[in-house]
């Protein structure tokens, strides 16, 4: 078969690739030998079923590689759909996995001596700037964003921000450096996303995928 004919399907790498992988086992979705293998730098995978061929990429990536059409579709967390904000991805599936929340959070002395967040500026370190923007614009609050893509929950300590806004599962990691919740901005979890072209071109494929998954999650299936 054409590679234009088939279903690239974009897993994601870190957290969420266990339970991912769980649901394209559950789906009757087997990958080659390869896919296990940890040695491996293969990033591409055949499948017991022709039509569709697995790839594994970092998680960020998801979202742009389905956008592009450079995958048809592909399971992303909410965090980075959201912060990428691509118009080409339809999400027609909460995967109910990967739960957490994205959150404002300071340094517990911070907040004892000023529990508000500044009246009209923060300096604040995130991985999701786009996100943190948008949220601190419609409190009314310029938001100056320092990029990392790690160790966030480091940044108050050395001084380089007194704000981070990062995603939080149990809050642990939060306590263990010192710093506290301040604010939800929104619940996050793990979507099925479609590339919007490529539901048009392939409907029938793409459809079933949709389905299968839907029954899986929402505890239909066989």
């Amino acid at each position: 078969m054409e590679d234009f004919e088939k279903i690239i399907f974009a897993l994601p790498k870190g957290r969420i690739l266990n339970k991912s992988v769980d649901l394209i086992l559950k789906s009757e979705i087997l990958p080659e030998k390869e896919f296990n293998n940890p040695k491996s730098r293969k990033l591409r995978f055949s499948t017991n079923d022709q039509d569709i061929d697995l790839v594994r990429i970092r998680s960020s990536d998801v979202p742009t590689f389905v956008a592009f059409g450079a995958a048809d579709i592909g399971i992303a967390g909410q965090d980075d759909i959201l912060e990428q904000g691509y118009s080409e991805l339809y999400m027609p599936l909460d995967l109910k996995i990967g739960i957490c929340k994205l959150v404002i959070a300071r340094s517990v002395n911070l907040s004892l001596k000023n529990g508000n967040l500044a009246a009209s500026y923060e300096k604040v370190a995130t991985k999701y700037p786009n996100i943190t923007k948008r949220h601190f614009e419609k409190i009314g609050v310029q938001a100056n964003c320092i990029k990392l893509n790690g160790a966030i929950e480091l940044a108050p300590s050395l001084g380089l921000c007194d704000t981070i806004v990062d995603i939080v599962e149990t809050g642990e990691t939060l306590k263990a450096n010192g710093l506290v919740e301040k604010e939800k901005i929104t619940d996050i979890s793990t979507h099925l996303i479609v590339n919007r072209t490529s539901l048009k071109t392939k409907p029938k494929k793409i459809n079933n995928l949709i389905d299968k998954f839907s029954e899986i999650v929402h505890g239909k299936a066989a």
